[in-house]
């Protein structure tokens, strides 16, 4: 039977590594000699190194598909190993072009700001496309051509209907995780926005909630602005 090229196929392939074990032969036992008789064998499982590996095999197999296969409109991103996908609308994209202006005007066009980029996070198979992230001056691509985290100053979400559990609850355990400094909510569906600072032991200490129209003082961050809202549309 012919097995068809179905690009979805290269997702469950990196699923499959999930059941994989190691298997140790006893000191003193070949593996040809033990492959001739019975024996005991001891199962070893895959330690943190290993399992590291494997997420990010998994995160480079689904988003490899994902880069062929998103529907025109439409973003998507990995969290905690489920792919997570949320239509473009206007109101979404009018909230980040207008932070977007307001970043660029005050850190100038060679600032490394980034839009729905993958930026992978700590745990498990977290790899993120915010909606607007800046990087510190001095970042440098690390490992196979991606961005560190550990080099992000500020992160941008605006709520999706669908995936709103996820910006406010696991995303936001991630950024606090990977001590993002600054992350930032704007929800059009509630007029308001959500700040978030000062992280510590995965959680962040500090949490300011205001309507929109109000602006977000930033100053006492390492962003050192403010950022008016008042132009933010609602949904």
């Amino acid at each position: 039977m012919t097995t068809a090229r179905n690009p979805a196929t290269r997702v469950f392939r990196a699923a499959r590594v999930l059941v994989t074990v190691r298997i140790v032969v006893l000191r003193g036992c070949s593996h040809s000699a033990a492959a001739g008789r019975s024996g005991t064998v001891t199962i070893a499982p895959i330690d943190r190194t290993d399992m590291a590996d494997i997420d990010k095999q998994y995160l480079d197999e689904v988003f490899e598909f994902l880069y062929g296969g998103i529907p025109e409109g439409f973003r998507a991103e990995v969290v905690e190993g489920a792919v997570q996908m949320s239509p473009q609308r206007d109101t979404h994209s009018d909230i980040i072009t207008d932070v977007l202006f307001q970043l660029g005007a005050r850190f100038g066009p060679r600032s490394k700001l980034k839009m729905d980029v993958r930026l992978d996070l700590p745990g498990y198979r977290n790899g993120f496309c915010p909606d607007i992230f800046k990087l510190s001056d001095d970042a440098k691509k690390g490992e196979k051509g991606r961005w560190r985290y550990q080099d992000v100053e500020f992160v941008f979400e605006v709520i999706s209907r669908e995936t709103a559990a996820n910006d406010y609850g696991k995303k936001k355990d991630a950024y606090a995780a990977g001590e993002v400094p600054v992350y930032l909510i704007a929800d059009p569906y509630t007029a308001k926005w959500h700040l978030f600072t000062m992280p510590k032991d995965g959680e962040y200490q500090s949490k300011l909630s205001l309507d929109f129209g109000q602006p977000v003082d930033l100053t006492d961050t390492v962003l050192g602005m403010t950022l008016e809202t008042d132009r933010f549309p609602r949904d």
